[in-house]
């Protein structure tokens, strides 16, 4: 009837966990999103947004500067 609250602590612990594990592989390996958003009104574009964004830790973004010689991120 009641939930355990030490079973909520594993739960929530476990979920921290995985969070970590999620965004040490995303720094590890990098993240690129590209995107665009436009606000148009009556077929006229009023505002336009792009949006491109990498996410990486310095040692990948160097790492894979180093492989495509582009010396971007020396």
């Amino acid at each position: 009837m009641f939930d355990d609250p030490i079973v909520e602590n594993e739960q929530t612990s476990m979920r921290r966990v995985k969070l970590v594990e999620v965004l040490d592989r995303l720094l590890n390996r990098g993240v690129y999103l590209e995107g665009d958003l436009t606000l148009a009104v009556a077929n006229i574009d009023l505002i336009y947004v792009g949006l491109r964004v990498l996410v990486s830790s310095i040692e990948t973004a160097q790492r894979i500067a180093s492989r495509s010689g582009s010396g971007a991120c020396e």
